[in-house]
């Protein structure tokens, strides 16, 4: 056969190959800046297709996981409404069914991304959705600990893979590049919630009473029905993977997995999720690391929720008052998020971005620790310790997550960063009143660092709080010098023709350990 037939006839195999993986892989490698997947599809505008799955992919998950925070921390204001008087509960108690939710929320978080795998996203994501409604609905009518602790228990088990789930999706549909701004949309609508969840609570809670049920049993049973029924709608909502859908054309399908291809390389979709091949994942260094650089935002986020509406409160204003005082900070927190987000990607970078959020968050909670005696400057101190925290916290997500290559690496990899991060401490509720609930509200490390005897000081409680931000400085520091390091070392191979030997089909099938791939910093 002359050269000019065998051209001819790859050509002829590339325009047929049903697996657009398989096709380009017959093509030249090129960086996916070269955009040579678009010269493969010429039919299919670019700009269309991601507005498209701007439209259907990211604004759905955003109302998931508004409804999976919301049932998540309903239970502080039920307990502002009564809850603990009516359950007869003492000491600890309340502390225990808190941390009891996430004891199956830890251990079940890898699982849950397995089984995402294993079912279409809209099948798994709803169905978890529909049962964690169905489960908040049935904390209004527990009446003692051990009812409480049973639907604490499976909230946490049905709720585990909700939030990693969703940042697993989202990376499946975006390139690194443009991922950002949907991360940190996605991240921040639960601060948006922040600001109203504490009102809506305290509009039901005045239903108290109403046909003989108390207003923190309402509290738990409308806003779990709620969910149950957006569930249903939510299952003909929710974006599958991008070779599952249906809104979008055969090409417009090959053309986003040919430039995630691009991208990142081979996904792995359907290669199943083992124990062996999870144990391959935490080889790698980077995904422990990637665990504390989440983990050392978590506690001082977390603790912002309780700490702030105490110390609103503190400066004089009344219980409403202070609920409204308390939206700011979080509508401040939403538009730095996503102001960081848009130059971040369009700039490319990651790191900077994290150091100059979690300095400002470092700004407030320095002020919080040595200022006591200025109102004005408290309260400006919560907005800096609000919007510094949580614009930081989906940038470190993003970064991380997004660096993944391929289905595997990024279900465990997500999994285990949320997991690990969530581990020291329960979502609180960011309009309780930390006097209120004592020492019993909050997570394993939160509720031990603001103790209701360090008030209003809270001296020890600012401290770890800083502590645990230096943390995660240091983890993104090991992060960035060593993706970097990686970066400049895979430059010198290539320069010296060392993984001359591989395949461009073997390389596309590592991954981010492609030799070829070059980690965004």
């Amino acid at each position: 056969m002359s050269d000019d037939s065998a051209t001819t006839a790859s050509l002829q195999e590339r325009v047929v190959s049903p697996d657009v993986e398989k096709q380009y892989n017959l093509a030249p490698y090129v960086k996916a800046e070269g955009g040579d997947y678009k010269e493969r599809f010429p039919n299919v505008d670019e700009a269309k297709v991601i507005r498209k799955i701007d439209m259907r992919v990211v604004p759905v998950l955003c109302v998931l996981y508004l409804l999976a925070f919301l049932d998540r921390v309903n239970i502080s204001n039920a307990a502002v409404f009564g809850l603990k008087t009516d359950l007869h509960l003492v000491g600890n108690q309340f502390n225990t069914a808190l941390v009891v939710f996430f004891v199956p929320y830890v251990l079940f978080e890898i699982p849950s991304n397995a089984l995402l795998k294993h079912f279409k996203p809209h099948v798994w994501l709803s169905l978890c959705m529909f049962f964690f409604g169905l489960i908040t609905m049935l904390q209004g009518f527990t009446h003692n600990l051990s009812g409480l602790i049973a639907t604490r228990f499976f909230l946490g088990v049905v709720e585990s893979g909700v939030f990693p789930a969703c940042f697993y999706l989202i990376a499946m549909w975006y390139k690194r590049a443009e991922a950002q701004k949907r991360y940190s949309f996605f991240f921040s609508s639960t601060t948006l919630a922040g600001g109203f969840g504490g009102l809506l609570a305290s509009a039901i809670g005045k239903m108290d009473g109403l046909r003989g049920y108390r207003g923190w049993r309402w509290i738990f049973i409308i806003e779990g029905t709620a969910t149950c029924v957006i569930s249903l709608i939510l299952y003909f909502t929710i974006a599958d993977f991008p070779e599952e859908v249906t809104w979008l054309s055969q090409e417009e399908k090959d053309f986003v997995k040919a430039r995630l291809y691009e991208d990142v390389g081979h996904s792995k979709r359907h290669e199943p999720l083992t124990p062996k091949s999870v144990l391959e994942v935490f080889k790698d260094w980077k995904i422990i690391v990637g665990g504390f650089m989440y983990l050392g935002l978590v506690v001082p986020a977390y603790g912002y929720a309780y700490f702030a509406p105490t110390i609103i409160q503190g400066l004089g204003n009344g219980a409403i008052r202070t609920q409204l005082l308390s939206v700011p900070p979080w509508a401040c927190a939403f538009a730095l998020a996503m102001l960081a987000a848009t130059f971040s990607d369009w700039l490319r970078m990651r790191y900077v971005f994290v150091l100059a959020t979690t300095a400002i968050s470092l700004a407030g909670f320095i002020i919080l620790l040595v200022v006591h005696d200025n109102k004005h400057l408290q309260y400006a101190a919560l907005f800096l310790a609000a919007i510094g925290t949580y614009s930081a916290m989906p940038i470190i997500v993003c970064w991380f997550n997004t660096n993944l290559g391929g289905h595997h690496r990024r279900a465990v990899g997500t999994a285990f960063q949320v997991g690990f991060g969530n581990s020291t401490s329960p979502l609180p509720q960011p309009n309780s009143n930390l006097t209120e609930h004592n020492d019993t509200v909050g997570g394993i490390i939160a509720v031990f660092s603001f103790l209701s005897k360090d008030a209003p000081k809270y001296i020890p409680g600012y401290s770890i709080a800083l502590a645990f931000i230096a943390l995660s400085l240091i983890a993104n520091t090991v992060y960035f010098l060593g993706v970097s390091w990686e970066n400049r070392r895979r430059d010198r191979q290539a320069a010296q023709g060392v993984h001359a030997h591989l395949s461009e089909d073997d390389k596309k099938r590592m991954g981010d350990l492609n030799p070829d791939y070059r980690y965004f910093t």
